[in-house]
């Protein structure tokens, strides 16, 4: 008599983050055309530009629901990215350590903050601005503090192929560009302080903002493909006769 364990093949979880970097971008650029297309905000290029802000586009209307519907599902998949990257980084040899156990409360958090600005973007009155307002705000700032962990620990544990460190090396540089985005942001009003720029400027930097978001999971899903990250079941089978 034996007991048997069967083990699924891995599935692969490259695909996960790659959702939750592509659906906001999806949803920002459909929001975006549709608000044009119905008059609602004027057509310019934002990341240069800042003649509308990512909210702006996607607050009214047909574009509204559009955005918030492809929003809201991003913000789940984000949460789920933070919650299997220890288990990922940990597959690279990096100890688990106060940082790992930081990422999923972190990423959660995240998460529910991005969550609670889609669903009162397009709503009125002070409490609704306010809502939505830090929502982004602690949104922006918890993605942050996940992308430096995860960054600074993948570079400390690479001692691979040359793939391996220029990925390493790209999300290294995508978290530097978001302090850089952050000193533009105070720093330049203080040579245009007409309203109308200050506005711009704030609107460019959420669109840089938002596309480096976007590039970060984009590639976090390229390091979990070519480091084969994957789940595997296993299943405990039930009492077996010996055939001999």
């Amino acid at each position: 008599m034996s007991t048997g364990t069967s083990t699924s093949p891995a599935r692969a979880l490259w695909p996960l983050p790659l959702l939750a970097g592509l659906l906001p971008l999806v949803a920002t650029v459909i929001a975006y055309r549709l608000s044009i297309q119905l008059g609602l905000v004027p057509e310019c290029n934002p990341f240069f530009e800042g003649c509308v802000s990512i909210s702006r586009a996607g607050r009214d209307d047909l574009p509204n629901i559009l955005f918030r519907g492809l929003l809201l599902p991003a913000a789940v998949l984000q949460s789920m990215c933070w919650l299997l990257c220890p288990g990922w980084l940990q597959t690279l040899g990096a100890a688990p350590d106060r940082w790992q156990r930081a990422l999923p409360p972190l990423g959660v958090a995240a998460g529910v903050f991005l969550v609670l600005y889609g669903t009162f973007l397009g709503t009125e009155g002070e409490g609704y601005r306010w809502m939505r307002r830090y929502g982004v705000a602690f949104y922006f700032g918890l993605t942050c503090i996940g992308m430096l962990v995860v960054s600074d620990q993948m570079r400390r544990q690479v001692r691979g192929g040359k793939l391996e460190r220029c990925i390493a090396a790209v999300l290294l540089a995508l978290c530097a560009l978001l302090p850089l985005l952050g000193l533009a942001h105070l720093l330049l009003p203080l040579w245009w302080s007409e309203p109308t720029a200050s506005d711009a400027l704030e609107n460019a930097t959420e669109w840089w903002g938002g596309a480096i978001f976007t590039v970060f999971f984009i590639v976090l899903a390229w390091a979990w493909r070519s480091m084969g990250f994957g789940l595997q079941l296993h299943s405990r089978g039930g009492r077996q006769d010996d055939p001999s």
